[in-house]
């Protein structure tokens, strides 16, 4: 039963990440920076669900295109007249094939997209901002921060009851490598929504 709540949470990580980074940066950008920048920090989120549905998709299409319909979890007996995953599974049997894990992917991504995103608010404080919208950013930054923390424990969790190991490394290996190519590599490009906010060295040292 617990096993089974997790593994649903998790299926709608993109959903929660996505909702509440979305509204933190509206709310951060939207009253105190240029109009530009929120509109590059909500197009970095157009390119992280690009990225999401894009290694979705070809997970997916990898275990749909490797696989073999099999009798049950403890049978080899193949089942050929069973080509689709789909009409596998509706007739009550097994397909096997390679099941990269879109779990540890989303978990991993998403726990380092709200790290980048949210990054800014440890040193940048909008001035512009009301009372209650002040409330409602700390309230937003606290629960994105608890989110990665759910996230991370949900990974521990997938590691250790989900998924073969090769699997689940190769999963992990695809949400490294879509923060690494965006925030690393193409982000600190021209032609690009460019990095979150961040304060000068000198600044910092002012707002110290």
């Amino acid at each position: 039963m617990f096993c089974s709540s997790c593994r649903y949470f998790v299926k709608v990580a993109w959903g929660w990440t996505l909702g509440l980074l979305t509204s933190f940066l509206l709310l951060f950008y939207n009253f105190s920076f240029n109009r530009s920048v929120l509109v590059r920090r909500l197009l970095s989120l157009v390119v992280a669900t690009a990225v999401w549905y894009v290694c979705t998709e070809a997970f997916s299409y990898i275990e749909e295109v490797t696989g073999s319909c099999l009798e049950t979890d403890t049978s080899d007996a193949l089942k050929s007249e069973f080509t689709s995953k789909a009409s596998c599974r509706r007739a009550g049997f097994r397909w096997n094939g390679v099941d990269i894990s879109g779990h540890s992917f989303i978990l991993a991504y998403s726990a380092l997209l709200i790290v980048e995103e949210t990054a800014p608010m440890a040193t940048l404080k909008p001035a512009s901002l009301s009372a209650l919208s002040r409330t409602v950013l700390n309230l937003l930054y606290v629960a994105l921060n608890l989110i990665v923390i759910i996230w991370v424990w949900m990974f521990a969790c997938t590691s250790v009851y989900f998924h073969d190991t090769s699997h689940k490394l190769l999963g992990t290996i695809c949400g490294l490598l879509g923060w690494y190519l965006t925030y690393r590599v193409w982000y600190l490009k021209p032609l690009s929504p460019g990095l979150p906010l961040q304060l000068h060295p000198k600044e910092q040292k002012q707002h110290a």
